[in-house]
């Protein structure tokens, strides 16, 4: 049975694994023409429209852009089409929720972002997704 690989979701936080998985995510994209969709889950709940925004929001938002217009311009060079996401909440649920509402075919996700001391005691993002996901999914250390 062959899987055709056509839409790939990278979770992305800034750390260098995250970045190490959208390099194997390109790898893949070239191999089978897919599109990749880098994700950010802002670990806040999602502002109101009515609201102001505030400085905290602010800061997510503008280092989330800051993010993906890196992952962006890397998967450029190499000819994938990237779109870029901003979600809101717990990562790990946000992550395989999209995953499965979207039919994504893969999600690529480093084994540890920016979280590790977290990790020591809640367990990893990449962890609970490995778990949870009813995708495929790919652990890039």
């Amino acid at each position: 049975m062959t899987i055709k690989t056509k839409k790939i979701l990278v979770p992305l936080d800034g750390s260098a694994n995250s970045f190490r998985g959208l390099d194997v995510a390109i790898h893949m994209a070239r191999q089978s023409q897919a599109t990749i969709s880098g994700l950010y889950v802002a670990g806040i709940v999602k502002p109101k429209i009515s609201e102001p925004i505030s400085p905290l929001e602010k800061l997510f938002l503008e280092y989330a852009q800051k993010i993906m217009k890196k992952a962006k311009l890397k998967a450029a060079k190499k000819g994938i089409l990237f779109f870029d996401r901003l979600s809101y909440g717990d990562n790990g649920k946000r992550i395989v929720e999209i995953a499965e509402r979207e039919n994504f075919d893969l999600i690529v996700i480093g084994s540890r972002g920016m979280g590790a001391a977290k990790e020591m005691f809640l367990g990893s993002t990449s962890n609970y997704v490995l778990h949870k996901s009813k995708r495929p999914v790919l652990i890039v250390k």
